[in-house]
């Protein structure tokens, strides 16, 4: 990784002077580059991260041992050679680990796992419409699970929500599906906890997880769209998370498709998501069958996996949608994949081919369309991202190098 130089203007003498970038600059750059590289690579020697590094090995071996008494990195069992000293492996400390909390507007999920994305316990409760008493049954529950890590060292608390976070203010300002909005998340949880928490909106959290867990970080442009409730999208540019003003970045979900559709819960008409949704899918089901009773998104999935022709008819209409919707994204973004989250990717083979026909015919003329990928469907990548929520500092995972 190549460190930027530090570049200052004279205005009044019109001169450009060039600094170079301090020694503690380097040797924080040099630590992330090891440390991603044991999170990435482990079991991993030192000869081996010097040889992928392209550091020295006196360096490697300074770093490592800081590392080593960080407790980030522990190390593992022996390798073997033909001849010379055998190497010793590498690997990211487990004992230290992270709560994760993934709100949406009708569960919560609480869950702890360790710095490779190992879960290793968790509980859900449903989402409470009222947010005052929801807080403090939150809070036990994180609690609750912090309790079971037995002695192991909590990072911080990351928290995934169905929404917009001013991360100045560390509030959640935008989240049309969950009525949450202005309420002050992080304060409470802070004091009750004792922890660090950060907050993150959960197409954005979606997108940590893409490049921290799911080896996408040889890819610089990229958009997550998460399918729910509604719809979010979370925005990978040239190698860095896209929030612009006041974390507002990427809510294609409320750009409008029809100014005289449905009512969106933005308060708005015709949005992108009241067509494209889980909740639209549903909508279209019970348009054609209104004596259908209760039914869940999963349950539609169900029917059409058995034939049901109306459950078909209304996927199909909800996969149409989402496709006309990605052409905004393809044709402002130009990016290289997007990345699909959501229940309906356990029924890719009906929505994919739907999806990508509509992308495919609105692709603008010297242009090609994106990738278009399935996330795994564990129903767990909004929690992972929590993970990478709390550990970015440290590891450097979507921070600018300092110019």
């Amino acid at each position: 990784m190549r460190v930027k130089s530090r570049t200052e203007t004279n205005a009044s003498a019109g001169q450009v002077r060039i600094r170079g970038a301090s020694s503690e600059v380097a040797r924080d750059i040099n630590r992330r580059i090891v440390l991603n590289l044991i999170r990435t690579r482990h079991p991993i020697s030192r000869a081996d991260l010097a040889r992928v590094s392209g550091l020295q090995r006196s360096t490697i071996s300074l770093i490592v041992e800081q590392l080593i008494r960080e407790q980030w990195v522990v190390e593992g069992a022996s390798g073997r050679l033909p001849r010379g000293r055998r190497p010793t492996f590498l690997r990211l400390n487990d004992e230290r680990v992270i709560v994760g909390v993934d709100i949406r507007p009708t569960q919560i999920t609480v869950a702890l796992a360790d710095a490779n994305g190992r879960f290793m316990t968790q509980e859900v409760m449903a989402t409470p419409a009222d947010p005052k008493r929801a807080m403090p049954e939150l809070i036990e529950r994180i609690q609750r699970v912090a309790r079971s890590c037995q002695g192991k060292k909590i990072e911080g608390i990351g928290i995934s929500l169905p929404g917009r976070v001013d991360r100045k203010l560390q509030r959640l300002v935008f989240a049309p599906n969950l009525h949450w909005s202005g309420l002050d998340i992080r304060t409470p949880i802070a004091k009750a906890t004792g922890y660090k928490v950060e907050l993150e909106n959960a197409a954005n959290a979606c997108v940590l997880a893409a490049v921290w867990f799911d080896h996408m970080e040889d890819c610089r442009n990229f958009v997550v769209v998460t399918v729910s409730e509604g719809i979010g999208t979370g925005v990978f540019v040239n190698g860095q998370l896209a929030r612009g003003l006041n974390g507002m970045a990427g809510e294609f979900g409320h750009v409008p498709l029809d100014p005289e559709g449905p009512l969106c819960g933005c308060g708005g008409r015709g949005c992108w998501e009241v067509f494209a949704s889980n909740r639209a899918a549903l909508r279209y089901y019970f348009e054609a069958a209104p004596d259908s009773g209760e039914l869940s998104f999963p349950d539609l999935l169900r029917r059409a996996d058995q034939g049901d022709s109306r459950a078909l008819k209304a996927l199909t209409g909800m996969a149409h949608y989402l496709g006309r919707g990605m052409r905004m994204i393809v044709a402002g973004l130009a990016p290289e994949r997007i990345v699909v989250v959501g229940d309906l990717t356990r029924s890719w083979s009906h929505f994919g081919p739907v999806i990508e026909g509509e992308i495919r015919a609105q692709t603008l003329r010297g242009g090609r369309p994106p990738r278009l990928i399935p996330a795994r469907d564990d129903g767990m990548a909004r929690l992972r991202g929590t993970i990478a929520l709390v550990l970015q500092e440290d590891f450097g995972i979507n921070r600018e190098i300092p110019a």
